[in-house]
């Protein structure tokens, strides 16, 4: 599995153009074609963690958001969810905390 250093911390999308968050902490206003969120915005001016926003889009059925940009074939978003989870523990295995707190979303 070729991991990206750039995804989605909220629906693990790995093709974002740069990272969510710089090294200072400052956010790349960019809006995941997957799931919607738009870091600075969603998080920052809104209020809405990555947690939440994860539960309301897998509440609504993880739909595949961006109209601009089609979804690559054959996405699934459970096979993504998975990979996000995956990140989560290597870098908890690798010594280092996880770059977000990770819930256990309930896909039905």
């Amino acid at each position: 599995m070729k991991v990206h250093n750039n995804y989605c911390p909220v629906c693990g999308y790995d093709k974002l153009a740069e990272p969510p968050r710089n090294r200072t902490g400052g956010a790349s206003m960019e809006i995941c074609a997957c799931c919607g969120f738009q870091f600075g915005v969603t998080d920052d001016d809104k209020g809405i963690s990555y947690d939440d926003f994860r539960q309301q889009w897998i509440t609504d059925g993880m739909p595949w958001t961006s109209t601009a940009k089609k979804a690559p074939k054959g996405w699934n978003p459970q096979t993504q969810l998975g990979s996000l989870a995956l990140r989560a523990t290597l870098s908890r295995v690798k010594g280092r905390p996880p770059r977000m707190m990770l819930g256990t979303p309930q896909i039905a």
